[in-house]
């Protein structure tokens, strides 16, 4: 079975040669480039292997029944890494050959072997390409966007998708529906662990990085894992989305989703970063202990400690263990 990526991930078409490329042509494999222009005759044009890429309009987008595409969706492909099929070769009015690519004829197959195979719950990669208001939608594979609402994205109340995600950003989400119009619907808290789970990855007396969420008059509330967060003294010199160094004081059990927070100095180098890294706890994978058929079977994913490290943690920062002491 061919592998579906997002595209800005599949296989650089400017890399290979002319006969790889004729073997790509043979064997349907999804291929990618970065678009030129856009031209005059409303087509893509790209190199490859030497040769030109044409890239008609008819054959950007893969339309649903009734929808029109506009030039906009089309043109801003241009300077992006843009995927396709190569169709074939053919000759111009000079007799110049090149190569006819079609981007809709590889979101046609993505949806038909790949996306179309999917259930419920299954968890599949996926890249953050623009964020709104109301959620972040994400390339699934081919270019095909689907929607991940602010509602899954997090199970605190967050004032934007920019809290959690970021453009360019990998994740692994499961699929939680389809809409009326068939169009996937992703959705993250699932895969974010219980309170008790997320709880259990850390030992009062621990010191440990965390993540202000909201200041207010009484205290100042710190997020510690994507289902963790507890109340600090009051402080107004903190803001949110700072990332600042907590003392944890457990004051009840596990069973009881009650954690008290005591802010010590911070770190100089947790000030460099405002939200989740790209390699995040929940880009990487999933703590729900249930079935949960994955679609992602090429991802390697990192036990809870680890993923807990790399959370709050970017990779070009010290580890956390050398910083804020590890558990033993």
């Amino acid at each position: 079975m061919l592998e579906y990526r997002a595209e800005g991930l599949c296989r650089n078409a400017n890399h290979l040669s002319r006969e790889e490329l004729s073997r790509c042509i043979a064997g349907g494999e999804v291929l990618q480039s970065t678009a030129l222009a856009y031209d005059t005759d409303r087509r893509l044009r790209f190199e490859l292997g030497g040769l030109r890429g044409i890239m008609p309009f008819a054959d950007c987008v893969d339309a649903a029944p009734g929808e029109t595409v506009k030039d906009i969706a089309v043109l801003t492909r241009v300077g992006r890494p843009t995927c396709f099929v190569i169709l074939g070769t053919e000759s111009d009015e000079n007799g110049e050959e090149y190569y006819l690519l079609s981007r809709a004829e590889a979101q046609r197959r993505c949806r038909a072997q790949y996306l179309d195979t999917l259930e419920a719950g299954s968890v599949i990669p996926c890249t953050v390409t623009h964020i709104e208001n109301f959620g972040a939608f994400c390339d699934i594979g081919c270019g095909i966007a689907a929607l991940l609402p602010i509602d899954c994205l997090s199970v605190s109340r967050i004032a934007s998708p920019a809290d959690r995600v970021q453009v360019g950003q990998q994740l692994l989400c499961a699929i939680k529906n389809r809409d009326v119009q068939g169009r996937i619907v992703l959705t993250l808290r699932e895969l974010l662990g219980t309170w008790s789970e997320n709880a259990a990855c850390f030992a009062a007396g621990e010191t440990v990085v965390g993540i202000v969420r909201s200041v207010e008059e009484y205290g100042v509330f710190i997020e510690i894992a994507p289902n963790l967060a507890g109340l600090a003294e009051a402080d107004s010199t903190l803001r949110p989305g700072q990332a600042v160094s907590v003392y944890s004081a457990r004051t009840s059990s596990l069973r009881t989703s009650s954690m008290s927070l005591t802010i010590c100095p911070v770190s100089r180098w947790c000030c460099t970063f405002s939200r989740y890294s790209p390699n995040s706890l929940s880009s990487r994978f999933c703590w729900k202990k249930r079935s949960i058929r994955s679609a992602a079977t090429h991802a390697e994913l990192p036990s809870v400690p680890d993923a807990l490290r790399m959370l709050f943690c970017p990779f070009s920062s010290p580890p956390v263990n050398e910083i804020v002491g590890k558990r033993p």
